[in-house]
């Protein structure tokens, strides 16, 4: 099987202080105590856990450039010669996987080694045992293989989510306990959109979870969004899940509560030198607002607390103007989302004050190309649901009164600077004249 373009494998591993110290560390786990076997495993498990602490500072280039095919091949021969014990190869796993779900980093390299076959076989043999049955191993298997793949099999699937769902399930106060359950919690997001799976393997225990924490806010954060992300990816393929995620366990409303308190943990006014550095609030943000988007492009009812998530957002993306772009980004991308889904009622981005803050993102004297083509679209996907006439009296009054609301925000901000804004920037989003000319009649 050929290596996707993205592997690193083939080229020469980016040479900064890091990737070297990683790299030579590596190669002294071959020779660590070779006569005798604890001890080899202690100055292993030492080394492995300074490499460990190397990764958590690499960034998304070093990781890529570090973790290839060629070295998880190499891994997997060290477990295959006893040189490396498979207690050891888990400890180095398993920080190397959470770190890239921490970092959102995307990468083939693992699915194409010799070790992911490895480990797909050993959990299909852990499982299969009946009366000596290892839990821990089993699910120290299935958190390295699905934290590290990108593909994974339905057979798979069906061991490896019950397996973890275990472990989210436990609710003890233990810092140690809740930390297993983040992780455990974070490795099931690695099950993409892309994925079907059928509600008997998880639907229960993550109601469970995400009610349970919602009445004695027992998880931590990053536990909390990923038993949503998880559940939200799952309304892509299996739309009979809205009611439990709208109605049952209130997403909107929830997730609108979590931003409020997320935004307060942000160094809004940050240094000019801090820019850039990617916080883990920040991270934190990014993913909640990853799974708003998920949440708006696969719900198909209305819920009333819509305007609410919305508004928050709004503020989020006031907030992060300044000092952070990718959330300015995200949060853009996130209001265009729910002006172009039906669902969402042109009320709701009223109330949710998202109209006021593209007005004043196309006004900004330092708005970005990609902003400006969000803040047009945003106008576009408006003006293409005001047009549609009715012969209801009650809905066509209704249409032409948040026209003139519409309208009336546009001469609150600045109507003639509005105009020159738009027309300025139309040649680089390559909206036609028509299109141009239906934001204005249908909005002005």
């Amino acid at each position: 099987m050929s290596l996707p373009d993205d592997d690193y494998s083939e080229y020469e591993p980016l040479t900064t202080s890091r990737t070297v110290q990683f790299s030579k560390l590596f190669d002294e786990l071959d020779h660590c105590g070779e006569d005798e076997q604890t001890q080899k495993i202690r100055e292993m498990n030492e080394i492995i856990e300074e490499m460990n602490e190397i990764v958590e500072e690499m960034d998304y280039n070093e990781f890529r450039s570090i973790f290839t095919t060629r070295m998880f091949n190499k891994i997997e021969k060290m477990i295959e010669e006893n040189t490396m014990s498979l207690e050891s190869a888990i400890l180095l796993l398993k920080h190397i996987g959470y770190c890239k779900m921490l970092k959102m980093i995307l990468s083939y390299s693992f699915d194409y080694s010799s070790l992911s076959e490895r480990l797909k076989k050993m959990i299909i043999e852990e499982q299969k045992e009946k009366e000596e049955k290892n839990e821990k191993l089993l699910v120290d298997l299935c958190e390295c293989y699905i934290q590290l793949n990108r593909n994974f099999s339905p057979e798979l699937l069906s061991i490896c989510i019950p397996c973890l769902l275990v472990v989210a399930l436990n609710k003890e106060e233990k810092e140690e306990s809740k930390k297993d359950v983040e992780i455990v919690l974070l490795t099931l997001c690695r099950i993409v959109i892309c994925y079907f799976i059928e509600q008997k393997l998880y639907l229960n225990e993550i109601k469970e979870i995400i009610q349970y924490h919602q009445e004695h806010r027992n998880l931590t954060r990053l536990a909390y969004q990923s038993a949503w992300k998880f559940l939200i990816f799952r309304m892509r393929k299996d739309d009979s899940l809205e009611e439990v995620i709208t109605k049952e366990l209130h997403f909107a409303r929830e997730v609108a509560s979590e931003l409020e308190d997320q935004m307060k943990c942000v160094d809004w006014k940050r240094e000019k030198e801090e820019r850039g550095k990617e916080t883990k609030e920040e991270v934190a943000l990014l993913r909640w607002l990853d799974t708003i988007n998920c949440f708006f492009n696969s719900c198909r009812s209305w819920n009333e607390d819509f305007a609410g998530l919305i508004r928050r957002t709004v503020q989020i993306l006031r907030a992060s103007r300044e000092n952070y772009k990718k959330i300015h980004v995200k949060c853009l991308h996130s209001i265009q989302r729910a002006a172009e889904e039906k669902i969402v009622k042109i009320d709701d981005l009223l109330k949710g004050e998202s109209v006021d803050i593209i007005l004043e993102e196309i006004q900004q004297p330092t708005t970005y190309n990609n902003a400006m083509m969000n803040c047009l679209y945003f106008f576009l996907e408006i003006s293409e649901r005001l047009k549609e006439k009715t012969d209801n009296k009650a809905n066509e009054a209704k249409r032409m009164e948040l026209k003139r609301k519409i309208f009336e925000k546009m001469e609150e901000k600045g109507y003639e600077d509005t105009i020159a804004s738009l027309y300025g920037v139309i040649s680089f989003v390559y909206l036609d004249l028509t299109n141009y000319q239906n934001i204005l009649q249908i909005i002005l």
